[in-house]
């Protein structure tokens, strides 16, 4: 008998032998979906000048259309990662790769500032999506023991997509413009669904329906729409959250910010509450709040980086791009490095130490004016430990929530988390009127990074959780001692030792 991978005995497989081609394939899908995401990011960044020329925008107007993915990234988190516990993260995941490439094809289209902004807010739900379905869905299928190579792997996408917008721009925006870069950002995209239609659903997912004696199927939000009183409730909140950011993130909130700011962080604090329940919610809490600093670190880099080389070092655009590809690069690296680094260490552990490694770099990287080679090796560097790492965040935040629910919490939590990346551009702006903006980017990056380094080194939200829930795992992605382990990707709930084996020829 001939013995293929299936075939392996659990004991003998070793290796990369552990990976069915099933569960490469769920990887590749979900990585188009990422990749986009990073392509469309780093591209709404470049081409915005020439978006403000055309629609004749100020500056913080056309700002805005950055920010406006944010708003409704929440809402899209929890709503596609409920449709993910709900009917499967499979048709989550295809759900919001089609509202992803129908916003990012039609901002191609747009005819003014309105136009494109709405196309804007399709992305986000569409981005926030693809987060909580596909990275459960990655992990959920992934052997146990490689789950932390799993999120690596899956977020370097985004990385990938940022060097890739990078080197296209300056090919495709000055012989066609900018709106081709957003019809070409939609060809990923076809690959990916048609890649996801034949996908298996999840192991995990499918093994946590299978074992329901009622076949009932989950549903996250039931605690936020129990009762008409609670129900409407609940929708009033929402749309005064939504509300609250659009002013935020617009001109319309001009002057009101701070206020209006409160009131977003109390709506959206008021569902964490709820979802998260009597024993939950002070973990659901803890880590909104972390995932909002590793935004607030990692992201004035991210988005203010072109805008320091420019200004600052007067680096022409050629350069700017260059910089920019040693970034990408670096970032995508670094989540490759994560993953191997935190399935070696522990994820929380890998996840502290790069941090307090990447610190070395953070001055040195704006002290370096006259060198690109330096500025490029060092800003590697620095993008490999203190962004890179960001490829286990999934893996980390997965962690924390069950299967019956993962997908809706960690869609909430991260992208409400997210809108520290919305906050962070603004803050190094702020910070640099009175300090060049170079060492207002440094000193905000080294700051923050030290509180997430506390954070989840000193595990503070699994400590606060367990101060409502002492019965609660360490991690929900590690199966029970003498339990069946992870359900593969397309194996019929039972009995979890690898795919099922296909029917002979």
């Amino acid at each position: 008998m001939t013995m293929r991978p299936w075939n392996i005995p659990g004991r003998l497989r070793s290796g990369w032998l552990e990976v069915t081609p099933s569960q490469w394939k769920a990887m590749f899908a979900a990585w188009i979906g990422y990749l986009l995401d990073g392509f469309d990011f780093v591209l709404i960044t470049l081409v915005l000048t020439d978006i403000a020329d055309e629609f004749h925008l100020r500056t913080a107007t056309a700002a805005s259309l950055i920010s406006g993915a944010f708003i409704t990234r929440w809402l899209g988190g929890a709503a596609l990662g409920a449709m993910g516990d709900r009917y499967g993260r499979r048709a989550a995941m295809i759900t919001s790769i089609l509202l992803y490439s129908l916003g990012t094809f039609a901002c191609g289209f747009a005819w003014d500032y309105t136009s494109l902004f709405v196309a804007r807010l399709v992305i986000g739900l569409g981005m926030a999506g693809e987060y909580s379905a596909g990275a459960t869905y990655v992990l959920e299928s992934w052997p146990t023991r490689w789950r932390n190579r799993a999120s690596g792997f899956l977020i370097s996408g985004y990385a990938g997509g940022t060097v890739l917008a990078a080197e296209l721009y300056k090919w495709v925006v000055p012989y066609g413009g900018w709106r081709w870069m957003f019809w070409i950002g939609v060809l990923p995209v076809l690959v990916a669904v048609w890649v996801r239609r034949s996908l298996p659903e999840a192991g995990d997912w499918q093994r946590q329906i299978a074992a329901r004696p009622d076949g009932e199927r989950p549903n996250p939000f039931r605690p936020l729409f129990t009762g008409r009183i609670r129900g409407w409730g609940n929708t009033a909140l929402a749309a005064t959250a939504s509300v609250a950011l659009f002013c935020v993130f617009t001109p319309v909130g001009a002057g009101g910010v701070p206020w209006l700011s409160g009131v977003a962080a109390l709506c959206l604090i008021a569902f964490a509450v709820q979802l998260g329940g009597r024993r939950g919610w002070l973990l659901y809490v803890s880590l909104m709040a972390t995932v909002f600093c590793a935004f607030l670190y990692s992201w004035p880099i991210q988005a203010l980086l072109p805008t320091y080389l420019k200004t600052d070092l007067g680096y022409a655009p050629a350069q700017v791009t260059d910089v920019m590809f040693y970034a990408g690069f670096g970032t995508m690296a670094g989540c490759w490095l994560a993953g191997f680094v935190g399935d070696l260490l522990g994820t929380r552990r890998a996840y502290a130490y790069t941090l307090l490694a990447s610190l070395a770099f953070v001055f040195p990287v704006f002290a370096v004016r006259d060198s690109l080679p330096a500025l490029g090796v060092l800003i590697f560097v620095l993008l490999a430990l203190g962004q890179g790492i960001s490829g286990i965040l999934p893996k980390y935040l997965a962690g924390h929530f069950p299967t019956a629910t993962r997908a809706a919490s960690l869609g909430f939590v991260y992208n409400v988390g997210a809108l520290g990346g919305a906050v962070a551009p603004v803050l190094g702006a702020r910070l640099a009127e009175g300090m060049p903006l170079g060492r207002a980017l440094a000193q905000l990056t080294f700051g923050l990074t030290l509180v997430v380094v506390l954070l989840v080194g000193g595990n503070i939200p699994q400590r606060l959780g367990r101060l409502a829930d002492r019965r609660a795992p360490d991690d929900h992605l590690v199966p029970e001692a003498g339990g069946a382990g992870t359900l593969p990707a397309g194996a019929a709930p039972g009995p979890a030792s690898g795919d099922a084996a296909p029917e002979s020829p």
